[in-house]
């Protein structure tokens, strides 16, 4: 029995030694790539029916499969990779080491491009046809494909073009370096991301211009070549009273003219969440002040450029921040929903076309995330949502008649599901912190549940932490998600040092119910370097709800802290903690909260590292700023309080800074002022650049970073 007991234990143990440990390359890229689980790639539905495809791989061929939600459990090929290239070949265009993004117009027909050409591929004929070339200047950007007709915008420099066969029109041609036509504008806040906006029919155009000649020039410098050159930016910070002023235009491909929507003055105003009518006739602008606090829903006469009507308002004493378009009720044009905070939660509210609520769909102390679309006759709006959790998502449907929403996603955790056409099946991708991914086909109202693929865990053979999510209480007793790593060989009895990473920012929420619990792998790594790790979602992070968000109003870095300081006692009353070396991290928004933690409440941490910090909220942009702190001069109390630089002399710890040097987001001169009154008030602080990285430290020198960083925690916390 003793000899069973040894060799028992003996296998035990070499079971554990034999666990792998992730290397740093892992640590930053893996969990992207050779760490990834197991996913259905291109898992999508076909227009109008059941149908559904997917990337597959069978006996060593890459192959595109489809499937019936009917019968889900049986697949036919559509075509393989190395036929598809044997029909590119045949049509004079270069081969695909992978599979190409397609997108399926119609039951019989998907297209792709090859960044050359366009083609299409027919089922039934099994044909292969180059549709268009893309003869694109080498500095197009910014490209944007009809649904209908297939014309593509473009932009090169400050113009906009059109594609049209093989013909490229000149929409915008700008001699004023200082006017841009058909790219974002206002800095891509208020859920702005592109600049150009195709009618349902194709035959429109509406785009954004934008005169930003009296904006201040901002110097972005190229230190590759010899000697540096300086590249100008337009980069309005907070009160400037000169700031961009945008239009939206609407051009008409078929007279090839353009008119002007006449959105009045100020020319400070917002224009956001352009939306087309379904016949293609009219557009819908939200309407923002510079104070944030107004917005007004108009529609316009999208062949005069007239408004035709104020549809709504919303106010707020503090702000208002409509983030998605309008979302037309399939089937009744006469119909539409609006996603608004106005009850203190995103929720929807149907409205008719001329601005009359008919109802609110949904209510309640949770959130509306995404809005999913309707069923083929639009008598059901589908919608994901915080209900069950604001660490997870699920699918709800909901009658347009007014009935209580139906949860149709079941399991705790996160759902990114999508819905056929019909609105009678949909594909659910599903993780949490028990399952790695999983993905599914769901009949709604039927039997139909599934399973396409199951992954298994790709880290089972790593030697990793335990991780915890749990909730502590903040200083009025509410709930604070948190999420902690604990060492892989962790010991109840021993102490450890801890490193915070921490962003506490709005829209952001760092802790969720998936696979990861919402961290990378870095975190994992730092795990086996025998550190806690440890991340609080203060208030002012994302899905919580508006009073939650808005606590910030006037005083960012103040409640965020309040609440990361709940998150230090919780770890200092804790024994394995080793409280004499504790760490901080963050990038952006976290590097701000870094230096406040470290400077505004002395002597809790013995280093930190802050990446790409706002230093001073006067030296941001207008747009994200004002929103959360109004003006400089409205509010000095508050600037005054966030600004970095007036906590300088407190510092006390270990900091390393890290910044771009062609960050044209919270840019340079943020650390290099701070670098300044440093050397003013002989404090000793590190500091790294990366050069010609803009906000973000991305492709192999992010390795190099994150090295740096955790180089950093070891050296002076263990």
């Amino acid at each position: 029995m003793k000899r069973l007991v040894l060799l028992f234990s003996l296998l035990s143990f070499l079971a554990v030694a034999q666990k792998k440990k992730l290397s740093i390359q892992q640590a930053v890229y893996g969990q992207y790539s050779s760490l990834a689980p197991d996913r259905l790639q291109q898992l999508q539905w076909i227009p109008s029916g059941n149908q559904f495809t997917y990337i597959t791989e069978k006996d060593g061929e890459t192959l595109l499969v489809m499937a019936n939600a009917e019968d889900p459990g049986q697949s036919t090929e559509v075509i393989s990779l190395a036929r598809l290239n044997k029909k590119l070949q045949e049509a004079g265009g270069p081969e695909c080491r992978r599979f190409p993004a397609i997108e399926w117009q119609s039951p019989t027909l998907f297209r792709f491009e090859d960044n050359q050409n366009l083609y299409a591929y027919d089922l039934p004929q099994k044909t292969l046809t180059k549709t268009d070339s893309l003869e694109l200047p080498t500095e197009a950007s910014n490209r944007d494909k009809a649904p209908q007709t297939g014309y593509i915008a473009f932009t090169k420099n400050n113009n906009l073009y059109l594609l049209k066969g093989d013909e490229v029109i000149t929409v915008a041609e700008n001699e004023n370096k200082g006017m841009v036509s058909g790219q974002t504008v206002s800095r891509s806040e208020f859920g702005i991301y592109k600049g150009t906006f195709w009618s349902p029919d194709g035959s429109k155009l509406a785009y954004y211009v934008k005169d930003e000649s009296e904006v201040t020039d901002y110097p972005i410098i190229d230190w590759t070549v010899q000697p540096a050159t300086v590249e100008y930016i337009k980069y309005p910070m907070a009160g400037t009273e000169k700031t961009e002023k945008v239009s939206l235009y609407v051009y008409d491909v078929n007279s090839g003219k353009s008119v002007k929507m006449q959105t009045g003055e100020p020319h400070t105003q917002y224009l956001t969440n352009i939306a087309w009518s379904p016949a293609s006739d009219k557009i819908y602008i939200a309407h923002l002040n510079r104070d944030q606090n107004h917005m007004d829903l108009k529609r316009y006469d999208a062949g005069s450029g007239e408004l035709e009507k104020k549809l709504f308002e919303e106010k707020s004493d503090r702000y208002v921040e409509p983030l998605v378009p309008v979302h037309f009720v399939k089937g009744h044009d006469d119909q539409f929903i609006w996603e608004s905070n106005r009850s203190g939660f995103n929720h929807l509210y149907l409205y008719n076309a001329d601005g009359k609520l008919l109802k609110q769909l949904t209510k309640g102390d949770w959130q509306v995330v995404d809005f999913m679309g309707f069923d083929e006759n639009g008598n059901y709006a589908f919608y994901t949502s915080t209900q069950i959790s604001p660490l997870n998502r699920d699918l709800y449907r909901v009658s347009l008649k007014g009935k209580k929403p139906e949860r149709l996603t079941e399991g705790f955790g996160t759902h990114s599901p999508t819905v056929n056409e019909a609105g009678t099946y949909f594909l659910d991708n599903f993780s949490s912190t028990q399952t790695t991914w999983q993905s599914k086909v769901v009949g709604i109202g039927n039997s139909i549940d599934h399973t396409l693929i199951d992954s298994e865990d790709p880290l089972k053979d790593y030697d990793l932490g335990e991780m915890r999510l749990f909730t502590i209480k903040d200083k009025d007793g509410g709930d604070l998600y948190c999420r902690m790593f604990l060492p892989t060989d962790f010991d109840s009895t021993d102490t450890y040092p801890v490193v915070i990473y921490l962003y506490g920012g709005p829209h952001a929420q760092m802790i969720r119910n998936d696979w990861t619990g919402g961290a990378n792998l870095w975190f994992q790594y730092m795990a086996e370097q025998g550190f806690i790790v440890w991340t609080l979602d203060n208030r002012g992070s994302g899905n919580r709800g508006q009073a939650w968000e808005q606590n910030t109003f006037r005083q960012l870095g103040t409640v965020e802290m309040e609440d990361q300081l709940q998150g230090v006692n919780f770890l200092k009353s804790k024994s394995y903690v080793d409280t004499t070396r504790m760490g901080i991290h963050g990038w952006s928004f976290g590097g701000f909260m870094t230096i406040s933690m470290m400077t505004r409440n002395p002597g809790i941490f013995k280093a930190g590292v802050a990446g790409g910090p706002v230093i001073d909220w006067s030296y941001y942009e207008v747009m994200y700023t004002e929103r959360y702190m109004d003006t400089p001069d409205q509010n000095p109390e508050g600037y005054k309080n966030s600004n970095l630089l007036n906590y300088i002399d407190n510092l006390d710890g270990k900091l390393l800074l890290i910044h771009g040097t062609s960050d044209d987001v919270v840019v340079w001169q943020h650390t290099q002022l701070y670098l300044k009154k440093a050397v003013e008030q002989g404090k000793q602080l590190d500091y790294f650049v990366y050069p010609m990285h803009q906000h973000n430290v991305r492709g192999k020198d992010r390795i190099h970073l994150m090295q740096k960083v955790t180089d950093y925690f070891i050296e002076n916390l263990k």
